[in-house]
């Protein structure tokens, strides 16, 4: 499963090496961000090779406008910080984050992916972006089925 994973961290590192990065920023102190919800992924998801774990979401002020109004303004910002999920007896407990993912609102710079900017970071590490240019097959591939909720997964959670 963990190569499964690497693997396809391994061919979006490829994919933005060959394509000119869309310059969406690592997003310094999200952990200070409003918290949107948390959820795991677990063995049976559809997703699961590739984003098993557990997840929290990140919004700025801007984005946390955004979900309660349902228009988000340009500059709202969500992260999507992505941990191994380790079972310690009868406990689930975050592990090494392996993703911090990051949706950027810029509807003229990225209007070719519903107004969002997309990129990731291996491990969370600012220095290890890996979609770069290849936003489009990366990320918005499976974010344009939800055109109708501002191609988002989530809700803010009150």
């Amino acid at each position: 499963m963990r190569k499964l994973f690497l693997g396809f961290l391994g061919t979006l590192v490829l994919a933005a090496q060959a394509s000119e990065s869309p310059g969406v920023a690592y997003p310094e102190g999200y952990r200070d961000w409003r918290h949107v919800k948390s959820m795991e992924l677990k063995p049976g998801h559809a997703l699961y090779e590739s984003f098993g774990g557990i997840h929290h979401l990140y919004a700025n002020p801007k984005a946390v406008k955004g979900y309660r109004t349902g228009r988000f303004q340009d500059g709202a910002v969500i992260v999507f910080d992505l941990l191994e999920a380790k079972s310690e007896g009868n406990a689930m407990t975050e592990g090494g984050r392996k993703v911090l993912g990051v949706m950027v609102r810029d509807s003229r710079r990225h209007a070719a992916t519903g107004g969002w900017g997309f990129e990731a970071f291996a491990g969370g590490d600012p220095g290890k972006p890996v979609v770069g240019g290849n936003a489009a097959k990366a990320c918005f591939e499976c974010h344009a089925a939800r055109k109708a909720g501002n191609y988002l997964f989530s809700s803010l959670r009150d």
